[in-house]
Order: C-alpha cells, then sequence, then structure tokens
C-alpha cells in the first residue's frame, strides 16, 4: 500500500503518481481489465479562503467526506489521490459523469462552509495521442503532468483552458520523453568540472561534474533538463549515464592521478531499485575508480527512508567511495538528515551562506553549524564563493573548502584551473 494523505485518506502525490504509472502505463490509456481507464486532475478553487472559516475538526470532516466521496467514483474503489491541499487526481472509467462529481464535491463544500458559499471545483481529463508512443514513455508523461498541475497557479486554471492545458503538457512531455530518452540512451551530454579548493591553502581537493545539454526542446540549461527527468521519472536513468561518463572520463586519466570527480545522484535515485542495481554493476567493473570517484546526493528532500538511504550511503563508503550531502542549510530537514545519514561531507547551500553573510547573526549561526559537523566527523563545502568577501567569510566561519566562480568557470579542460585560482589569497596568515 502506498502512503497517504492524513486528512483525507487518499494516495498522496507521489503514491498517486506510481499508481498512474501501474494502471494508466501498462496500456496508455487503453482497455485494462475491459475497462477504458482516464486521469482526470481536479482543482478546488478558493480552498485556502474556506480553511480560514474552518476549524482544524470541520477541516479534518470535510476533507475525510471529500476523499470518501472521490473513492466511491474512481476505479476499483481506491484511485484517488491528493496531489496537494487543493489538489486531487481520480482514475476513472471513461462513462464518469464529471460534472455530476463536481456539483457533489461543491455540495460537500458548501454544507461544511459556515457561510453556506463553498468553493468552486474544476476537473481536467488527461488525453495523449498514443499513436506513436510508448507505454512507458505515457505513464512518464502523465507523471510529468501531475507534477506541474501541482504547481498551477491563479489564471492557469481558467474553465476554458484548464482541459487544453494538461493534455497539452502530458502529450508535450510524451514526445519529450522520447527525445530525453535518446539523448541518455546514446551519452549525448557532455561533462564540465567545477574544482572544490582547500580553504586555507587554495589546493583543488576534487572536481564537481556538472551535465552540460545541447539546446533544444527539452530545455536551454542544465537545470531544465534535470528538473525535466525528475518530473517525468528519468532521473535514476540520466544518474547512471552520468556516472558512467564521468568513469569513462577517468579512466583517460593516469591511474596513479589523484584527480578526483563527485557525480551527482538525485536522492529520487537513492530509493530506486534499478538506479542500485545499475550503480552496483558499474561500480563492480570499475573497481580502480575507489578513492577517485565521490557521489553527491541532490534534492535530499525526496528522500523518504532515511534507513534505506542510509544503508545506500554506507554501501558506498565501506567500497571506498565519499558521499557528500548537498544544499546543507537550505531547510530544517538537513538536521534530521545530519543525526540519520552517516556520510563524509555537507555541501553548505549557497542561498544559506549568502544570508548569513548578509545577517546580523550569520556569522555565528555558521560557525555552530560548521562546529557541529566538525564534531561529527564531517567536512563542510561552502559553494557559490562568487567574489574574496564571501571567501574570508566563510574561512572565518572555519569552513574547510570552497567552490564558485571566484575560481573559475565550470569547464569541461581541467587544466585550466591551473591558472585560475588566485593564489595570493591563500597565502599563510590571510585568513579573515
Amino acid at each position: 500500500m502506498g502512503e497517504r494523505d492524513g486528512q483525507s485518506a487518499l494516495h498522496d502525490s507521489e503514491s498517486f503518481a506510481r499508481l498512474t504509472q501501474r494502471q494508466l502505463g501498462s496500456g496508455g490509456m487503453a482497455e485494462t481489465a475491459g475497462e477504458d481507464r482516464q486521469m482526470t486532475l481536479i482543482a478546488m478553487t478558493g480552498y485556502e479562503d474556506l480553511r480560514e472559516r474552518l476549524d482544524p475538526r470541520r477541516e479534518g470532516e470535510l476533507l475525510s467526506t471529500i476523499g470518501a466521496c472521490l473513492k466511491e467514483y474512481s476505479m476499483d474503489g481506491d484511485a484517488a489521490g491528493r496531489l496537494d491541499s487543493d489538489r486531487f487526481g481520480l482514475i476513472h472509467g471513461a462513462d464518469l459523469d464529471l460534472d455530476a462529481l463536481q456539483e457533489r464535491i461543491t455540495g460537500i463544500t458548501r454544507e461544511a462552509d459556515p457561510t453556506k458559499k463553498g468553493i468552486s471545483v474544476k476537473s481536467a481529463t488527461v488525453t495523449i495521442d498514443r499513436e506513436n508512443a510508448s507505454p512507458q514513455d505515457i505513464a512518464n508523461g502523465l507523471v510529468y503532468a501531475i507534477n506541474r498541475f501541482r504547481g498551477f497557479k491563479g489564471t492557469d486554471f481558467s474553465v476554458d483552458s484548464l482541459t487544453k492545458s494538461i493534455s497539452d503538457l502530458a502529450g508535450e512531455a510524451v514526445r519529450t520523453v522520447s527525445a530525453f530518452k535518446s539523448v541518455v540512451a546514446e551519452g549525448d551530454f557532455t561533462a564540465a568540472f567545477q574544482p572544490i579548493i582547500d580553504a586555507r591553502t587554495g589546493v583543488i581537493h576534487h572536481y564537481e561534474a556538472l551535465a552540460r545539454f545541447r539546446p533544444g526542446e527539452i530545455g536551454k540549461t542544465a537545470y531544465e533538463h534535470i528538473t525535466f527527468a525528475e518530473e517525468t521519472g528519468l532521473v535514476a536513468e540520466f544518474d547512471i549515464a552520468m556516472a558512467r561518463k564521468v568513469i569513462d572520463w577517468l579512466n583517460k586519466t593516469p591511474r596513479n592521478s589523484k584527480t578526483a570527480v563527485a557525480v551527482n545522484v538525485s536522492g529520487i535515485s537513492v530509493g530506486t531499485l534499478s538506479y542500485l542495481s545499475r550503480l552496483d554493476q558499474l561500480l563492480a567493473a570499475n573497481v580502480w575508480a575507489r578513492g577517485r570517484l565521490m557521489f553527491e546526493i541532490t534534492e535530499s528532500a525526496q528522500m523518504t527512508d532515511l534507513d534505506a538511504a542510509n544503508a545506500f550511503i554506507q554501501r558506498l563508503r565501506t567500497q571506498g567511495y565519499g558521499v557528500c550531502l548537498d544544499d546543507f542549510g537550505a531547510g530544517a530537514a538537513n538536521f534530521q538528515y545530519l543525526s540519520a545519514l552517516e556520510i563524509d561531507v555537507v555541501k553548505l547551500d549557497g542561498s544559506a551562506v549568502r544570508n548569513a553573510v548578509r545577517a546580523h547573526k550569520g556569522k555565528a549561526f555558521l560557525k555552530a553549524l560548521v562546529a557541529l559537523c566538525r564534531e561529527l566527523g564531517v567536512s563542510t563545502i561552502a559553494e557559490m564563493i562568487d567574489d574574496e568577501r564571501t571567501l574570508a567569510f566563510v574561512r572565518a566561519c572555519g569552513v574547510e573548502y570552497v567552490q564558485g566562480f571566484l575560481f573559475g568557470q565550470p569547464s569541461a579542460d581541467v587544466s585550466v584551473f591551473r591558472n585560475s585560482i588566485p593564489r595570493e589569497m591563500f597565502t599563510q596568515g590571510r585568513a579573515a
């Protein structure tokens, strides 16, 4: 059974996405067990205002009633999910009367509302041209539509455009999924490297490998490509391809070289069995990479099972691969990660570093954070060090390593960093 939303008892967003892939992906939106299944996304416009008119008990009763209603209308009685506070998803038969469903939910909200105004309900049934798409691509396209639907705001919910925009999103995603999978399969992307510098000596400790793509229909920037991969469930496949590309690059350097590279792995991949299996195979075939390959976990908020995540991390560390936790300090949950995960390094989020530089108590906070990491035997990297002032600040706070444009733009040729690092900033006695 998937994870549940505690108020409505419906599937949560991730569980509903997996359910959608299972029920609609294997045969697209074709007949399954003799029934034509479809997915409809539902928005309750004005729900936040309604919440302010309800006490917690009455809100809980409202969501429980809505949840029961959606289950009743869903396929097999349990194919509905709460995607956000006011967004829901439903897998149902083609004969469902959506107007009747919307009217019923509106009536439920009106009954719960002390003012009896209630709220309006809008829905969009996703339709996709299945003729030239594989079932798996359709499944990924639907997940993309779900994720984008969760982020729609304001005018995106116009009655006339909602169904069309959702279906267009899903259809576009199906086409783009196929293109992205080709990019990954053919290795049609490159790696650029950015150095991580010892904050005291200026010596390069290792490099971070950053993916670079050719501009195209997927996106213009690497960030857009990776975000798309995460939103469509393809990031684990890409993470393996990136690890393979970095290992191939390392294999072209002398075996006695001390050059080490950190490759990114999404928190989503950490919980994906296919990724873990393929990574084990890749590392077993390249045992020489021990000590030269590191893993930097990004999107750590996606790690829902910290025990399983820690088991993955320890399996890497015992084989000789260092593990870094990225974006540390960007959220309160980071301290939970630091407690639950045994890692080698944390990378202090660039925005957190900038905020510390500006804040009155910023230096005290960052010093305390670095001291905590040191007490736990965890090294620290400060990212986005783009000027001397920030470098001096993080050095004064005890940060061990730094990364940023001050030391050079990412490059496919690491030799450019031999002369780009301003050594005069690292002379003896010039700390901060």
